[in-house]
């Protein structure tokens, strides 16, 4: 398996930070890559905290990086697409402490529809 920075995918994310106005989210700790090589059928993507141990043992901030499954992710729809990627920065707490948000009460396809209506309003 490889990976690679993902700069237009990178883009659309701060589009999205920014039109949702999701500003507990600092962009410039997010990176988006694509992994290549995955077995995995249904996983389209998926979002990496740095965790709190390490942070307070490199002295730095929290960091998340979401993967893109390359093999599943390339098939979307661009509407797809930008679903996915609202649904994985949803997972990030407002926070942004290195952990993550559950789907039961927080990431559910509805928020993510309507967060995905409101984008689109927006563009």
């Amino acid at each position: 398996m490889f990976y690679e920075v993902d700069y237009e995918i990178q883009d659309i994310a701060k589009d999205i930070v920014t039109k949702l106005n999701f500003d507990y989210i600092d962009t410039k700790n997010i990176l988006c890559m694509r992994s290549h090589g995955s077995k995995s059928r249904r996983t389209l993507a998926r979002i990496h905290g740095l965790p709190k141990i390490i942070q307070v043992a490199m002295n730095t901030k929290a960091f998340y990086v979401i993967e893109l499954i390359s093999e599943n992710f390339d098939k979307l729809s661009h509407e797809d697409k930008i679903k996915t990627l609202i649904h994985e920065l949803m997972h990030i707490p407002k926070c942004f402490g290195g952990g993550f948000r559950g789907h039961s009460n927080f990431v559910t396809r509805k928020k993510v529809d309507d967060a995905f209506k409101s984008y689109s309003t927006r563009n």
